[in-house]
């Protein structure tokens, strides 16, 4: 008993930011579940906005987490927040967020369930749902057929006969959009629910009238932009309201939400979502927010926007490359919320650093750690061996292909590093060729190079490596 308090205490504090469990209720179901004391089910709610794609070692944190309360007996609701997605929470932006078409979003939420594979079991105790099943209006459903022409059919059963019976109508009809509806909704095809629970505009308000706009306005990037004097739109301040009824929802249908887990970023609107649930008397969830990953820059947090972020699905090479470059400020803080190592050994490991241990070593061991979580050992020893061969013994490829430069003038734009990378096709546009070099991940010969810089003619012949593995031969 002893050891398995131990083991959740560790789960709820290692990594965490905040966890805000009032009166340990979380806490105690928890430990009666892993002690099979309580048969229920505990709900874990992550939600996504699938705006890109990839998913990347900051989001792991939470997923990896995720794994851990899965083992210890909770079940994962995966939310997809394709509905919120188009609206896009200001979290960490100095600006709106632009909208992101429905069919994008559709293509990113299939690319997240296929990665997040990798980290949690989605063959148990896992389940997954769109908000927009709950948000999106019969009004609002387009009904396509092959001929616009053409009537919907339609099998219900006569109110007056009382006999099963075919009618056709419009597709805009309110009929048609009604059927299509109920076709559509997630807890019909996937959850096999007869009753189907959505929001209607009432519903909305209901939730409003319990949220204060002094409550809202506090938020800090609220206040950050309101004193940058940028615009803040209502959509925006009401998209914890939203993540909030997406709470009571989860409750709703699967008959409860017990914890909602997010970065520290989010931490505002999991707690607006404890309010709408208490005003919808409903069990109110618990908070766990993560500490947030630097990226690669050891500064700034891990965001496909900024490109300083490792993706799970890099290849090994790539990825224990990419975590060889990290600062040596960012050892710790990754073996902390990327690896299994034991907080007893980071804080050995943290001790020796810079004194008995030298920090590439140490970063070696990281970066195996993690390639091994992904890809497995094998692969991790084969991405060891492939970094020592390639670039601590400077066995750079043979096979190198040129790139010409053209000599005509010192400030010519041909001659700046990042547009002859851009050039020679080793970035997928000028400002991403910039981010490579500021963020030092360009060598020339070897050499790493932060920052502009412009090639002469004494650079002839020299070779320039973008990354890990893409190299090219500069020819005057």
């Amino acid at each position: 008993m002893e050891n398995l308090e131990k083991k959740i205490d560790d789960v709820l504090s290692r990594g965490v930011g905040e966890f805000i469990d009032p009166d340990n209720a979380f806490r105690k179901k928890l430990i009666a579940k892993a002690n099979g004391e309580f048969d229920g089910e505990i709900i874990i709610k992550y939600g996504v906005d699938p705006t890109r794609p990839d998913i990347h070692l900051g989001h792991a944190v939470c997923f990896r987490k995720l794994r851990q309360l899965q083992e210890l007996g909770c079940k994962i609701v995966f939310l997809v927040g394709d509905f919120t997605a188009t609206i896009g929470d200001p979290t960490g932006k100095s600006k709106t967020r632009p909208e992101i078409e429905q069919e994008e979003i559709e293509k990113n939420m299939q690319s997240y369930l296929v990665q997040i594979d990798k980290i949690i079991n989605v063959q148990k105790d896992f389940s997954w749902i769109r908000n927009s099943d709950w948000y999106t209006p019969i009004g609002n459903m387009h009904v396509a057929l092959d001929n616009p022409n053409d009537l919907f059919s339609i099998a219900r059963v006569n109110p007056l006969t009382h006999e099963n019976e075919m009618i056709r109508v419009s597709p805009n009809d309110i009929l048609a959009k009604a059927e299509a509806w109920t076709q559509t909704r997630m807890q019909v095809t996937h959850l096999h629910l007869k009753n189907i629970q959505d929001v209607t505009f009432s519903n909305l308000l209901w939730s409003l009238k319990h949220i204060t706009h002094s409550q809202l306005i506090e938020r800090d990037m609220f206040q950050d932009r309101i004193k940058s004097g940028d615009p803040l739109f209502i959509h925006e301040m009401l998209y914890p309201v939203f993540q909030g009824i997406d709470s009571y929802l989860l409750a709703l249908i699967y008959g409860g939400c017990d914890l909602e887990v997010g970065g520290t970023d989010q931490t505002f609107n999991m707690l607006i979502g404890r309010n709408v649930m208490e005003h919808n008397n409903r069990e109110p969830q618990s908070v766990l927010s993560f500490k947030l990953l630097e990226g690669l820059d050891g500064k700034e947090k891990m965001s496909k926007s900024l490109g300083n972020y490792i993706a799970i699905t890099d290849t090994p090479n790539d990825m224990l490359g990419k975590v060889m470059s990290l600062p040596d400020t960012s050892i710790v803080n990754y073996f902390k919320l990327c690896t299994d190592v034991s907080l007893a050994e980071v804080e050995v490991i943290e001790a020796k650093l810079g004194t008995e241990m030298n920090p590439r070593d140490a970063k070696l061991r990281l970066a195996k750690e993690i390639v091994t979580i992904y890809h497995g050992p094998e692969e991790a020893e084969k991405a060891e061996i492939y970094f020592i061969e390639t670039f601590s013994k400077k066995q750079i490829p043979t096979d190198i292909p040129e790139h010409k430069v053209e000599w005509c003038d010192p400030l010519d734009s041909y001659q700046n590093l990042a547009d002859f990378i851009f050039s020679a096709g080793l970035a997928n546009s000028r400002s991403d060729a910039r981010r490579k070099t500021d963020q030092g991940g360009v060598y020339i010969d070897g050499e790493r190079t932060v920052g502009a810089r412009i090639l002469t003619p004494d650079d002839n012949g020299k070779v320039v490596q973008v990354g890990k593995k893409d190299f090219v031969k500069i020819v005057f």
